[in-house]
Formats: structure tokens, sequence, C-alpha cells
């Protein structure tokens, strides 16, 4: 199995994701254009989220090292140019006085603000994902100086995040609440800067594997569930009249997903085999519950017992979410679900693990990818019944990562599996 699915995910990398791509590159400034219609046949705007453009770090720099592996083709000094002036690019316009990032640049650099009145630095994602890129671009490229930079980036956000001071939009975190997507994040990030550092023999890598674990066992302390579910939105003060909560009782399968594959790779470096057999069920019972029996894929939100989320509201624009989008189909929690239910197989080799990826994948193809190959890449954004739909999942912006970065982990895994 392990070759032919191998060939088929580059196939879909070579052919269908990086043309489309390759086409969105803004080579007068660097950085690459996002803010396509869904369907992908019109850029709506030059303008570039920066949480984007820090994704975009990470896969160019990611697709570089496959060009060196020879597992992709490409011309690697081409995507080497284009990676080192985004880099410049980012470095050079995404940082304000205060050392925050900001969230929204126009095509030239300039800083927006997203929301009127909410200031440039209104989502501590942005600078999470500009740590991230940045860091892969310092590893990729043995820059020592702009590593320390990341690394003084990493440390301001994790002073921020104690100190309570951050900002999440688009979704800001109900008041009284603790978010998954806090330590889930900070996991992603604290993992590749621990990566980076690693290579580079410098003096943080002992700490910030430290980190890495610190993040992972606030997640599988706190936010996992006995039942093996994980609580997107968890009360400060926990009380009995929890469980009639909306926001305690939804489960966002997508995130649980993903989150459990950051876990895996953390828990199966440091020897935590019980965080991956955890995480392998967390993985099993995401997919199982978010499923949609009635039109296939993974629903966005759904109720602890599974369907249309339920429990006592309040009025905060994360609860609207919820209500508002439920049923609809996005591309990323399915490209998770991909990787996840393939590593999750190859760590059990339990057959019903590669039962929940067959039908995925089946579901995944058939619905999402452009019909239409002069375009490529694909129709992102789907209503419950998988039709494509005009709406805005987070950001008004079609984005690469979680697509390609998926394909990426699957080619390695596959790769590890012929050596």
């Amino acid at each position: 199995m392990e070759k032919g699915l191998a060939d088929f995910y580059l196939k879909q990398v070579e052919d269908v994701l990086l043309p489309f791509w390759n086409r969105a590159l803004d080579q007068k400034h660097g950085g690459i254009f996002t803010c396509f219609n869904n369907r992908g046949d019109a850029l709506v705007s030059t303008d570039k989220y920066t949480w984007s453009q820090g994704r975009f770090l990470w896969l160019w720099s990611e697709i570089i090292r496959l060009i060196d592996q020879n597992i992709l083709k490409g011309e690697r000094e081409e995507y080497l140019r284009h990676l080192n002036r985004s880099a410049s690019f980012l470095e050079e316009h995404v940082f304000l006085p205060n050392g925050n990032c900001a969230f929204l640049l126009t095509k030239e650099g300039h800083k927006k603000e997203s929301v009127a009145g909410a200031g440039y630095d209104s989502s501590i994602y942005a600078d999470c994902f500009v740590a991230l890129g940045l860091a892969k671009v310092a590893g990729l490229t043995h820059d020592e100086k702009r590593f320390e930079r990341v690394l003084d980036l990493y440390h301001r956000i994790r002073r921020r995040i104690e100190k309570g001071s951050i900002s999440t939009e688009p979704y800001p975190i109900p008041k009284d609440y603790r978010a998954h997507s806090i330590p889930m994040i900070m996991l992603n990030v604290a993992q590749e800067m621990a990566e980076v550092a690693v290579r580079m023999i410098h003096p943080a890598r002992q700490q910030l594997v430290a980190h890495s674990v610190e993040y992972m066992e606030d997640i599988m302390e706190h936010f996992y569930m006995p039942d093996h579910r994980v609580v997107e939105m968890l009360p400060i003060q926990r009380s009995t009249n929890e469980d009639k909560s909306l926001l305690y009782r939804h489960l966002n399968p997508g995130h649980t997903i993903e989150s459990m594959w950051f876990v895996i790779h953390t828990a199966r470096e440091q020897g935590y085999k019980n965080y991956v057999e955890q995480a392998v069920k967390a993985i099993r019972h995401a997919v199982t519950l978010g499923w949609d029996e009635q039109y296939g894929g993974l629903l966005r939100f759904v109720d602890r017992e599974g369907g249309k989320p339920r429990g006592a509201a309040g009025e905060t624009a994360y609860e609207e979410l919820i209500l508002g989008s439920w049923n609809m189909k996005l591309w990323w929690p399915h490209s998770e679900a991909l990787y996840a239910l393939l590593l999750a197989y190859d760590l059990t080799r339990d057959e019903k693990m590669l039962k929940l990826y067959e039908k995925v994948e089946q579901y995944v193809f058939n619905t999402f990818p452009n019909p239409d190959k002069n375009i490529g890449e694909w129709i992102q954004i789907r209503d419950r019944k998988g039709k494509p739909i005009d709406k805005i999942a987070a950001l008004p912006v079609k984005d690469p990562f979680h697509i390609l970065r998926n394909m990426i982990l699957i080619i390695d895994l596959l790769a590890e599996k012929e050596e």
C-alpha cells in the first residue's frame, strides 16, 4: 500500500496543489496572495494576513527539503529565492513597535486594521504562525541570527499568554474559559522551535523540548476527558452546571484530530507511551463522533453526544460561530484526518483505523478537489451536502497550509515505511 499511496500524494502535491500556489506568489514584494474566492478563479484582495504568510514560509521550507531529498520535483533555487524574499518581507513589515506582530498587511507591507479600532496586533495566532514560519526558514538556511530573533518573539508570546494579555481574532476566547487552541498552537510552535534548535545545537534546545512537553501535558491532563473527547472551551471555575453550557459541550473534531497528532509527535519522542495511546483513541473518537452519517464527511462542530451542538448559549462571537456553521464541511479537518488516521494505523496496525482512513479518503477526493483542472487546488468550503458555498470559515482567505502540510507529512510517513 505504501508505495502506491505515496505516489498518489506526490501527484496531488505536484500536479494539483503546487501549480495553483506557484501562480499565487507575489513576485514583486514577496509572500503569497491568499485572498481568493472559494473556487480559486478570482483573487478578491491583495491583502496579506500574516498568519497565512507565516504558514507559507513553513510550507516552502518543507517543499525545498523534499526537493533536496529527491522526493519532490521542482526548481530548488526558485523556491529558495522566493522563500528568502518572503521571509525578509515579513521580518521587515510584520513587527510593531511593541514587538508584537501585525495581523494584516497590504501587498506592499503597510499595516492595516482587520477590524476598525481593534489595533494591528489583534491575534496572537498571527505571532505564533510568524514564529513557526521564520523558525523553519532559519533551520533550512542555518541562519542563527534569524533564529535568535524568532526565539525572542517566541518568549514574548509565552509572556503575553502567561499575563493573559492576548487577543485571538477572529474569535475572541469567551470570558471565564480557557481555550484548547492556546496550548495546542503553542505545542506545535514549541515542537518546531525545538526541532530547529536541536539541529543547530542551540543552547535553548532543552528548554524548548521541555516547553513542548509542558504544553502536551496541559492538553492531556486538562482538556482530554476520560471518554476520549478533547474539550475546546474549559471553564476556569469548574461547576456542576458546566454540562448545560454550549461552550463546554461542543466539540471541534478537526481541532481534536490535529491536536492529537501534535501530541503523538512529542509523546513518541519523549517516551510518553500512555499519551500516544490516549491520542489514538481521541482521533478515532473525533472521526466517529464527527462523521455525518447522512451525507458523509466531518461536521465542523458537534455535541459531546453527537449531532448538532446544544446547551445554554450566550451571545459571544464564538457561540454564534458554533450554532451558525456547525454543519459545514471544511477542507482542513478532512486533510488533518487523512494524516492522523494513517499515523494512528501505523502506530497500532488496527484495521479499524485503516477502515476509517479509507472512508475519509473516499469522501475527501470525491468532494474537495476542484473539478476544473486548469485551476486546481480544492474548493475548500462546502455545505453539509458537500456543495460549494461562498462563506468565510475564519479569515477571508484560501489558505494552502493544512492540505499541503498534511500531504507532506503523509509522504514522509510513507517514505519511512519504505526504508
